[in-house]
């Protein structure tokens, strides 16, 4: 059944690469499948690739569809004042999210990642670990970072998003686990109803 999947995400993601922007994206899609694969022996690399495909071509729709314009910062600009209806970071992270649990993973988990919580740099993401293995392990997927552009690192590499030093990197990740999205993100059942949210800054 994956090696069917396989082939059909890969036929999309061709036509899909038709893009300009997207062609761009097909070394990106190629280096995450590959590190999502490698997280644990048990990984499914089609799943991995899946994942990857789909993340990558949800970013590039949702910033078409949230009007981003200039920068991500602009856009929540926008939101703000009444100019866009979405573009917080974890607006991205709820669109992303909603459309992964719809791959109903069964080696990979989904979990809510969230940095410098209720303050003005507050991030929020999409980690994806393999099955048992702990949050800080994990991959962070961030589609509002870059605009639409998928970004993604190991979560302990993210330097954009440390607990702050005076000189230098600290090496310490600010990313921390939401557990209560997490459980959203991680519930398959046919409901889609949101946890409630707890903070406006995103």
């Amino acid at each position: 059944m994956f090696k069917l999947i396989h082939h059909i995400v890969f036929i999309v993601a061709l036509l899909l690469l038709a893009d300009p922007a997207l062609a761009r994206d097909e070394r990106s899609i190629k280096d995450l499948s590959k590190a999502l694969a490698a997280l644990a022996p048990d990984v499914d690399p089609s799943e991995a690739e899946l994942l990857s495909v789909t993340a990558h071509t949800t970013a590039r729709r949702l910033a078409r569809e949230y009007r981003v314009v200039l920068n991500p910062e602009f856009t929540v600009f926008l939101v703000n004042i009444g100019m866009r209806k979405r573009g917080w970071c974890g607006h991205w992270a709820q669109d992303i999210g909603a459309r992964l649990k719809e791959l109903k993973l069964k080696t990979l988990v989904l979990h809510w990642g969230v940095a410098y919580d209720k303050t003005s740099s507050e991030n929020n993401c999409i980690v994806v670990t393999a099955r048992n293995q702990p949050f800080r392990d994990g991959i962070i997927i961030d589609g509002w970072r870059r605009a639409g552009r998928l970004f993604w690192c190991p979560v302990i590499k993210d330097d954009e998003y440390e607990v702050e030093q005076h000189h230098g990197h600290s090496g310490i990740t600010a990313w921390k686990e939401n557990s209560q999205w997490t459980a959203w993100l991680q519930d398959y059942e046919p409901s889609e109803q949101n946890p409630k949210k707890t903070t406006a800054s995103w």
